[in-house]
């Protein structure tokens, strides 16, 4: 089952971000767009490389009113050991929530069960708490935080014109389409 446009379920979790411990639930989710972006494990080959790259990118996405929220089935321990050992974990400036449980991976359905890791999977989430954005990448194939941005822009824009929708390699400023009888059969 697809979980566009589905709300996000309860949890609550323990997180690091900036040098400190703090609790996270579903609840910090709303009210601004959002990011939940799991990756499979700390110390691990593929995850720093990526995580590195939203770190680049945190900065413009929060000139979106976006925050990050990344996942792993680790503690909130790993999490601070890797920022405090990793040079790429390091930029790291946005919440590294810890899922030991694996009740936000199940919630997300990214929990490979028998690993008990989660998929490389990312997920937007509007200001009233839906997901309007799933991505699930195989575990060797990293994601590009350039193109989650485009993504998230062009979902903030259709959420702005809900009479309008952004084509393939929308980018920022281009033209966007209304649908309507008169285009049908003339793209």
């Amino acid at each position: 089952m697809s979980l566009i446009n589905t709300e996000v379920k309860p949890f609550k979790a323990q997180a690091f971000k900036n040098g400190k411990f703090i609790e996270v639930t579903d609840a910090d989710l709303k009210g601004k767009w959002s990011i939940v972006f799991f990756y499979p494990a700390d110390f691990t080959f593929v995850c720093p490389t990526e995580l590195e790259d939203l770190a680049d990118h945190y900065a413009e996405f929060q000139k979106l009113g976006v925050e990050v929220y990344s996942v792993s089935t680790d503690t909130h321990f790993s999490h601070k050991a890797w920022h405090d050992t990793s040079d790429a974990v390091k930029k790291i400036q946005y919440t590294m929530i810890g899922d030991p449980t694996h009740a936000i991976s199940r919630n997300f359905d990214v929990l490979i069960e028998s690993a008990g890791i989660a998929d490389r999977g990312t997920f937007v989430i509007d200001p009233s708490g839906k997901i309007q954005i799933v991505e699930l990448n195989a575990g060797g194939i990293g994601r590009d935080a350039s193109e989650l941005l485009r993504k998230v822009k062009a979902a903030q824009y259709v959420a702005a014109h809900p009479n309008e929708v952004c084509p393939a390699k929308w980018k920022e400023g281009e033209k966007t389409l209304a649908p309507s009888l008169d285009l049908v059969g003339k793209i």
